[in-house]
């Protein structure tokens, strides 16, 4: 079916254009596996949308495992082989916080890769999926002793101190034991990368980091990340393996790793000559973009990390340093294409606009909004009420030669901004019991999950060769109810 220019509406943003087939599955939104069959279905390795929902209801998260794990692999194989000269490869940690479970635990196991973890719980799963720790790391700008006092039980990899007062923390609480805690300082290089400002992570006024500002501690002449060095090195309980930053998520310029990587590979040789040390790692962080709406260009980890090797490559024979252990934290990267979810229809309902400002229109002219509105809403997927964020969405039921129509997708929510999908062009025929797909919801999406109107979260089925399981169960109104303790729970 192709559309044309006749059916843009002047309500939508500038980078949305119709479709010129309103039935196909634009890539790169989807994982691999994801078709339309002869009926338009979607299928996600030959699994179709009507038998996912026959079987597990929606609203419904349903993942590739098979995507997962070549994501993970082709991270771990890419920088492998853009550092092999350099250092000898590169420890990837995939970011839990993106999504996590224990079956998601174990491929990322399976495929070579590391965890980083930011709290006790996801400690947990990591336990229960049976990864050691010495391929764990903990993060967090306000960990507890009982995290700090796991993190030493499982014997950890690295614990990312976040401030001053942390580091002191961790030495006391690892010396009390008799033990030493092996730290990774995180510090703020005052990068701004091009990203929503609420998930940019490396300037100066936000939580977390220590910051390499001459003026961001009352220590004439010490930035806070030098008198933190100077501080690890002096407690016989840390053992300083080095530094990390993390500038952002959901970016696709390369600019402002390479910005990063230099200033934090001129602050190691800089402390490694002022204090006689040697900090034989650094951690380069994670926040490469997927793409969410046909505009968006995410670049290969090939890519990535072949212009990142170069940048480590050349300062590295400019400081005249042996270059340390390289590693990243990938998490959206490997897991947010890899999944969609799986909604039902139900009200629809069309408004008038007046036209956006600036547009020039004739006077009291309106336009045609239609909102629909579906099973679900910000309590599976909240980034778009946080930050924003643009999806897209299909009719993944049926194909439709209907014409296009401006639509918002909405949740059922009592809230004015429960918005799923911004804008999209869907068919002017889409109807109650139509099941609409929203692609790239694997990261933040179930992790930011809540309960709110009492609604329960959504379950969690990973698809492969053929067959779909279960890896986290929806929950159920009496899930709910149990943890209510208002009334005799007898």
């Amino acid at each position: 079916m192709n559309t044309d220019a006749a059916h843009a509406s002047p309500l939508a943003p500038g980078w949305l254009a119709v479709p010129e087939d309103l039935n196909a599955l634009q890539a790169p939104m989807w994982a691999a596996g994801v078709e339309k069959n002869d009926a338009g279905e979607v299928t996600i390795d030959g699994v179709s949308v009507s038998e996912l929902k026959e079987q597990y209801g929606t609203p419904l998260f349903v993942m590739s495992e098979s995507d997962f794990r070549a994501r993970a692999r082709a991270f771990k194989d890419a920088f492998d082989a853009a550092f092999a000269d350099i250092c000898g490869g590169v420890d990837v940690y995939y970011a839990g916080k993106s999504f996590l479970c224990t079956a998601v635990a174990s491929w990322v196991a399976e495929e070579g890769l590391r965890l980083d973890t930011c709290s006790g719980g996801e400690l947990a799963v990591a336990a229960r999926a049976g990864i050691e720790g010495p391929n764990l790391g903990l993060h967090g700008n306000n960990k507890s002793d009982a995290e700090i006092n796991r993190a030493l039980d499982m014997l950890l990899g690295r614990i990312v101190v976040d401030s001053l007062d942390e580091l002191e923390r961790v030495a006391k609480i690892a010396s009390s034991r008799g033990e030493t805690a092996k730290v990774m300082l995180r510090l703020t290089p005052g990068v701004h990368a091009h990203t929503h400002e609420f998930i940019a992570t490396a300037h100066e006024d936000q939580k977390f980091g220590l910051s390499m500002a001459e003026d961001s501690t009352e220590e004439a002449g010490l930035s806070a990340a030098e008198e933190a060095v100077a501080a690890a090195t002096s407690y016989a309980s840390i053992e300083l393996l080095g530094l990390h930053c993390h500038i952002g998520s959901q970016i696709f310029e390369p600019d402002g790793f390479a910005v990063a990587a230099e200033k934090l590979l001129g602050f190691l040789a800089a402390m490694q000559a002022k204090y006689s040390i040697v900090m034989p790692e650094l951690d380069l962080g994670g926040g490469y973009g997927i793409a969410y709406t046909p505009v968006d260009t995410p670049r290969p980890a090939a890519e990535i990390a072949q212009a990142m090797a170069d940048v480590v490559r050349s300062k590295c024979a400019e400081l005249d340093i042996t270059p340390p252990r390289i590693s990243i934290e990938p998490g959206r990267a490997i897991v947010g294409s890899t999944t969609f979810t799986l909604y039902e229809v139900g009200t629809l309902k069309t408004v008038r606009v007046d036209a956006p400002e600036g547009e020039e229109t004739q006077e009291n002219v309106t336009y045609p909004r239609r909102y629909v509105s579906v099973d679900g809403g910000m309590s599976d997927n909240a980034r778009p009420v946080l930050y924003d964020a643009d999806y897209s969405a299909i009719l993944a039921s049926r194909n439709s030669s209907a014409a296009p129509q401006l639509s918002r997708v909405v949740g059922k929510h009592c809230e004015s901004g429960d918005i799923v999908v911004r804008d999209v062009y869907l068919p002017a025929d889409v109807a109650a019991g139509d099941l609409l797909a929203v692609p790239g919801t694997g990261a933040y999406c179930w992790a930011l999950s809540s309960n709110y109107n009492y609604l329960a979260r959504p379950g969690v089925v990973a698809v492969r060769d053929g067959a779909a399981r279960l890896i986290v169960r929806g929950e159920t109104e009496e899930d709910l109810l149990n943890r209510d303790m208002g009334v005799a729970n007898v």
